[in-house]
């Protein structure tokens, strides 16, 4: 099972820590979405620095697992391996939950991490999900406020709404 793998490159110290972000994460807060691959937000030494990620696939790769343009399949799933490269992202895999996946553990970014990512994001695709979260999910509206705030993102959030309003 891919957590497996996840926990076991955490467990040999391959990585420091962490979190299932993009379109998987938000799957264990809301019904799914279309997504095709899994987002796994990491930690490593060296922060930013995206010389891990070589390491880290020559390991996987002789584990049995296959590139695939920027993703690597592990156990049938392609999961892109992405570098916390902003106060944002390390603190959303820093402060990700726990969850217990089929007997598995995992660590998935909260919801309020995860609705700033998408606002700093910005993408089309970011927008539309943003709101379907907002509406369906189950959020700490505090806590996404001071979020928001600290990430200097709420402005670009009244904008949305206010898009969202136009509408």
């Amino acid at each position: 099972m891919t957590l497996l793998v996840l926990n076991d490159l955490k467990k040999k110290g391959m990585i420091i820590d962490y979190a299932i972000g993009g379109g998987m994460g938000i799957v264990f807060y809301i019904e799914p979405i279309l997504t095709y691959d899994l987002d796994v937000f990491i930690l490593t030494e060296d922060g930013t620095d995206l010389q891990p990620l070589t390491a880290l696939y020559q390991y996987l790769k002789k584990l049995g697992y296959q590139p695939k343009q920027e993703q690597i399949v592990i156990e049938g799933i392609p999961v892109q391996f992405l570098p916390a490269f902003n106060g944002l992202l390390d603190e959303a895999v820093r402060k990700a939950r726990r969850i217990n996946y089929r007997g598995t553990e995992a660590r998935v970014m909260t919801v309020e991490h995860l609705l700033a990512i998408m606002l700093e994001t910005g993408r089309a695709k970011d927008r539309e999900r943003f709101f379907k979260v907002l509406d369906e999910a189950e959020i700490d509206r505090p806590k996404l406020s001071r979020i928001l705030k600290r990430f200097e993102l709420l402005e670009k959030y009244r904008k949305w709404e206010k898009l969202r309003h136009e509408k």
